[in-house]
């Protein structure tokens, strides 16, 4: 029982890694054009979608009402974010092998505020990208905002956005409680 919790860490480690493959995020517009809707894949290190399309057809639709184009090779945090993930995961490699409560919680409360910036930036980034409209766009909406939501649902204009964590970011969030998890048991056999 006393090595448990270097299981439990060792899972949580395993599930921060999946990141590397599976998305974090996931936006989905649905309209009367795309009944199964356009989904958009944010992983740690690109963006894509359920086809090699997507992004394009996304960028397309945003053209018209003057967004930006969504071009992954000029988002900084795609080229960084992958070595934050390899450090936090080599971080819990070393709370297992030291296996004392302080570490597993110390890991998880640095993963809690790895997902508060992460969560805070992506806001930001989708602000940035709802708001600042070309003022030569094809159609004009004055007011209008094309912010999808950072989580949840929300109709713009004829189009439904659903913003949601993927497999990779459901992962991630687990892998949160189970170093907690791991951290109180390893204080129990302590």
């Amino acid at each position: 029982m006393k090595n448990l919790p270097r299981y439990i860490m060792a899972i949580a480690v395993l599930f921060l890694a999946s990141l590397f493959l599976f998305p974090i995020w996931r936006i989905t517009l649905i309209a009367p054009q795309y009944p199964d809707g356009v989904t958009m894949q944010i992983h740690i290190n690109k963006i894509g979608g359920d086809s090699p399309g997507t992004l394009q057809n996304i960028n397309i639709l945003n053209h018209y009402v003057g967004m930006k184009y969504i071009e992954p090779e000029s988002i900084p945090e795609l080229k960084y974010f992958p070595w934050v993930i390899t450090a936090l995961i080599l971080l819990g490699v070393i709370a297992i092998g030291i296996n004392k409560p302080a570490f597993y919680y110390g890991w998880g409360i640095i993963m809690i505020l790895v997902a508060i910036a992460g969560i805070y930036d992506f806001y930001l980034w989708e602000y940035d990208y709802g708001h600042n409209l070309s003022a030569n766009a094809p159609i004009k909406i004055p007011g209008a905002s094309f912010q999808p939501p950072l989580i949840g649902k929300k109709d713009i204009i004829n189009f439904t956005a659903l913003s949601y964590p993927s497999l990779g970011g459901i992962l991630a969030g687990a892998s949160i409680l189970l170093a907690l998890f791991a951290g109180r048991l390893s204080k129990k056999y302590s």
